[in-house]
This record gives C-alpha cells, structure tokens and sequence, in this order.
C-alpha cells in the first residue's frame, strides 16, 4: 500500500465532509427561505444534502461497474445512520420523536428496506431504478406540501445560532451548493479508488470494506449534522436527518446506481442473507424505540450503539474466517438478539399499558 492512495483516501472523505457541509448550507437556506418546517428539512433538504457523498459514491461505482460498492454503501449506510449516528445523537440527549414521523416516514422506511430486498432476489434493473426517483419526487412533494398546507408551523429555524447561515442572497446559496457538489464529485472518486485498493491490499472483499469504511465515510456529514442538532436543541432536524437520510439512500441513490449502472445491479449472496436483512431488522427496530412516549432514552441510544459494535465485529470476524465467529454469532443468536427482543416488547407493553390507564 503506497503512501499516495492512503493520501487520496483520507482527503477524499475531507473533500466529501466538506462538500456536504457546503452543500446542506446552500440547501438549508433556501429552504428557509420557502417556509418549510424543521422536521421536513430533516427529512428532505438535510437529509438529501447530507445523503450527497452516499450518492457520488454508489453512483461512481455503479457506472464503474463496482456493484458490490455501489449497494453496499447504500445498506451499509442505512445500518450505520441508525445504530450509530442515533445512538450516539440519543447519549448526547434524549430525541424527542415527532408523531408525524412515527405515523408516516418510519413504516414508508421499513417497507423501502423490504423492497430493496424484493428488488435484489434478481438484480435491480434500470426500470426498477426509474420507479424508485419517481417514488423520491412523490415522497419529497408529498413532505413538502402537508409542511407548508398546515397552519401556524414554524419556519425552519436554521439559523447561525445553530451552525448554520441564515439566508444570504439567492446568488451565494446557489454558488455553496455548486461548489459543495464539485468537492463531493472528486472526494467520492478518491474515495472509492482508495477503498478498493485497500480491499486488494488487506484480502478484504469489497463488500465487507463497503459496509464498513466506506459507509461510515459517507455519513460523516450525518454524524455531524445529527449530533450538532442534538447538541443545539433541534431535535426533530436530528432524527429527520437519519430517518430522511435513510429513504433517500434506498430511492434516490439506489435509484440513480440502478439507472447509471451497465447492468442490473446484482447483489451479493452474502448482502442477501446477511446485511440487507440487518437493514430490515434495523428499520422495524425503530418503531418499539420511537413509538414509546415518542423518545429515544439515552439507554436505547446506548443499545443502538452497543449493537452496531456488534455488526462491525461480526463482519471483521466473518472477513478474517477468525476463529471466534461461531462462538460469537451462538451468543448473539441465542442470548443477546432474544432478550433485546423480549425487552422491546416489555417495554412497548408497558408504554400502551400507561397510556390507556392514563
């Protein structure tokens, strides 16, 4: 491994970060500029804007004929949105969980990750590709459009107080997001070109390293922007983000992978039995979470950490044939994954039981 590509790794996640951080502060003052709430720019402006470097990556790879790369990033990501950057947002601070969202975007994000699966069984072709942006500009003008139809919402509270500008002239906000998407464009091809030499390097394949550095790469600018939000008080941007950020991945970057893409994207066995439903398991883990008093407490944040912890040992064990795995895998499928599981359901039980005696 020479010096050179390690160089060109790590910049290309600072140019990605940097990118994206231009880029959500064009983005998020226009959309402050239309009135739209701060759960909706969550969901959308930010989400979208922090989801970038995802969709220079898996767009990248999938024109390059990288599948495993391009898919990997997007179920890699959506695995590590969750467990980590909600985990670590919920230690900082309890989230407060709008009930809109629970109502609405959590099941549209639990049925996009069943989907991805459907699609996958045979590759997801160029048509299935079209569906899904289709689905996006449906999904963003139906966000959109309840926020603004709903009298007396706040207008986003954007501003410098909370990291981010306040509307500056049309001219200037444009300019932050051409440049942001010019960063994002060379960081991801530094990126991708890095991460697959070090596959080679390390005997690693290319889907364990695009479920791992790569995806974590990615969300950098959603760890930042969740974990700000929450330090800053905005907690419906915290949540939205992951949430937003989540089905944007599936729809829009899936998508336009799927489009750009050679062929049908073909999804590895091992994504198939393993990582996707993960990201499925992942996905309908929020609602017993989300649903209970409408908070995410710091000790599931805890939980949602201590279980991506976990999947990232599971895979570096799987990757290294290590001898510890079956004992490992035993442990989590007998003990850890039941009794989270029973906890859950205690805890949801107890939460309806409450509500109906009050």
């Amino acid at each position: 491994m020479d010096t050179v590509t390690v160089l060109r790794f790590v910049a290309g996640l600072v140019l990605l970060v940097g990118g994206a951080e231009l880029l959500v502060r064009g983005a998020s003052s226009l959309a402050r500029a239309l009135g739209i709430s701060p759960l909706v720019i969550g969901l959308t402006v930010v989400a979208y804007g922090t989801s970038a470097p995802e969709v220079a990556v898996s767009v990248g790879s999938a024109w390059q004929g990288q599948f495993d790369m391009a898919v990997g990033n997007v179920v890699g990501s959506n695995i590590f949105n969750v467990l980590f950057i909600l985990g670590v947002s919920a230690l900082i601070t309890p989230l407060v969980v709008a009930q809109e969202l629970v109502r609405r975007d959590v099941p549209i994000m639990i049925g996009l990750s069943v989907a991805v699966l459907l699609l996958a069984l045979d590759g997801i072709s160029r048509l299935d590709g079209i569906a899904l942006l289709l689905g996006l500009i449906v999904y963003t003008v139906w966000c959109v459009r309840a926020s603004r139809s709903k009298a007396g919402e706040p207008a986003a509270e954007f501003d410098a107080e909370h990291g981010h500008p306040r509307p500056s002239g049309w001219p200037r906000n444009v300019g932050l997001v051409l440049a942001g998407l010019a960063l994002l464009v060379l960081g991801s091809q530094w990126l991708v070109d890095g991460a697959v030499a070090f596959a080679r390097w390390f005997g690693v394949s290319e889907v364990v390293v695009s479920l791992t550095i790569v995806a974590a790469g990615t969300s950098l600018p959603e760890v930042a922007t969740s974990v700000l939000a929450a330090i800053r008080g905005e907690r419906d941007i915290a949540v939205g983000n992951v949430v937003g950020s989540n089905i944007f991945n599936i729809m829009g970057v899936l998508g336009m992978s799927a489009v750009v893409a050679p062929s049908s994207l073909v999804v590895s066995d091992a994504m198939l039995a393993f990582d996707v439903p993960v990201m499925i398991a992942v996905a309908v883990a929020c609602v017993p979470i989300f649903v209970t008093g409408h908070c995410i407490a710091r000790w599931e944040g805890a939980l949602f950490l201590a279980y991506y912890v976990a999947y990232t040992a599971y895979l570096i064990l799987q990757a290294t044939q290590h001898d510890a795995l079956a004992g490992f895998a035993w442990t989590m499928g007998t003990f850890v994954l039941p009794l989270t599981g029973a906890t859950l359901v205690l805890v949801v039980w107890r939460s309806l039981r409450s509500r109906r005696q009050g």
